[in-house]
């Protein structure tokens, strides 16, 4: 594969990945409870945990779909 193909394939995958970011922030991914946050008077900290874990199992269950 010639690198502009692969630099083609990149960006198409990019956008979608912004597709389903944007999407996912619309039906609430990122604000689950048990995503935690930590707010300071300089910072702070958001960390997914929950959300994480949704994607990791849903993500799991497709790969075992499509291999089954």
């Amino acid at each position: 594969m010639d690198i502009g193909k692969l630099l083609i394939l990149v960006g198409v995958a990019l956008v979608l990945l912004g597709v389903l970011w944007l999407v996912g922030e619309r039906i609430g991914l990122g604000r689950l409870p048990g995503d935690i946050v930590v707010r300071g008077e300089r910072f702070t900290l958001y960390f997914p945990l929950a959300t994480c874990l949704l994607l990791s199992l849903l993500l799991s269950l497709l790969v075992w779909l499509i291999r089954r």
